[in-house]
């Protein structure tokens, strides 16, 4: 199936609507071969999953290392910028949600999402800079479940509800399951067009082409390709996050960073054990 925002003058729902191609045809040629951007070769290894990201709100703060590094497994190097360590509470909605050759299964090709987030190198490879997520918040159960199986994130089940209004996207999410605690209410909407250029600092917190997972101290990357991002301006209310605090960090009481994106669709490569 394919999905859409369906809009009214009050407020908008996610439905299914019927199946048609995704961009270019079902393998994304389009997006596939336009590589000029990336820091490095696309992998040798084939793509695995594909994914389509809706109305992300990026909101980074900004903590010493020293708060930060004893939350990453010491397998993993913390990145940092300006001489500090970046968490990031990132809420969207995806969907086309599915593996290679396979078509997408209806109760988990498109949910809400929410990860707690910062930035890392792997020890001997530091050319590969990428993300290491404390915590995954879905909607989609069966995600959960494949997510922690086989590729060992660390995704929880929540209660999410995603409203795209004309002028703002009111997102809600409680954690159903232990720790309990982690809740994200809040309110955000764009303030100007995509910007032509990034700032460095946007640059290290959005084009990262993999992430990092420690599974019984050994480092796996996962590696992901996407065009580069279309970055808006934005603001936001919080009126609940707790988020990083289940996490084991209290995020400074400063404004976080916001940057908004509309859309992306991602490629998402096998694990590869390093080491």
């Amino acid at each position: 199936m394919r999905y859409k925002l369906t809009r009214s003058r009050k407020r908008s729902s996610l439905v299914d609507i019927p199946d048609r191609p995704m961009t270019g045809s079902p393998d994304f040629p389009s997006v596939l071969s336009s590589t000029a951007h990336r820091p490095w070769p696309l992998p040798e290894l084939p793509w695995v999953m594909v994914q389509r990201w809706h109305d992300l709100l990026f909101a980074h703060w900004a903590l010493p290392p020293e708060k930060v590094r004893p939350l990453v497994p010491p397998d993993l190097e913390l990145d940092t910028f300006d001489g500090k360590a970046w968490v990031g509470v990132i809420p969207f909605w995806m969907s086309g949600v599915r593996f290679r050759a396979l078509p997408p299964v209806p109760t988990a090709s498109m949910f809400p999402e929410l990860n707690v987030r910062t930035y890392v190198r792997a020890p001997r490879q530091p050319d590969k800079p990428g993300v290491y997520f404390f915590s995954l918040d879905a909607a989609s159960v069966l995600a959960v479940l494949g997510a922690r199986a086989g590729a060992g994130l660390p995704y929880f089940w929540a209660k999410m509800d995603v409203q795209t209004l004309p002028d703002q996207i009111r997102y809600r999410s409680e954690r159903r399951q232990r720790p309990r605690g982690a809740e994200l209410r809040a309110t955000y909407r764009t303030t100007g067009p995509v910007a032509q250029r990034k700032t460095d600092l946007e640059r290290f917190v959005t084009e990262r082409y993999c992430l990092y997972v420690v599974r019984s101290r050994i480092v796996h990357r996962i590696q992901i390709h996407h065009l580069p991002w279309s970055l808006q301006p934005a603001e936001a209310e919080f009126e609940v996050n707790t988020m990083a605090t289940l996490n084991g960090m209290e995020l400074p009481a400063e404004k976080p960073i916001l940057q908004f994106a509309k859309f992306l669709e991602v490629y998402i490569f096998a694990p590869e054990r390093l080491g």
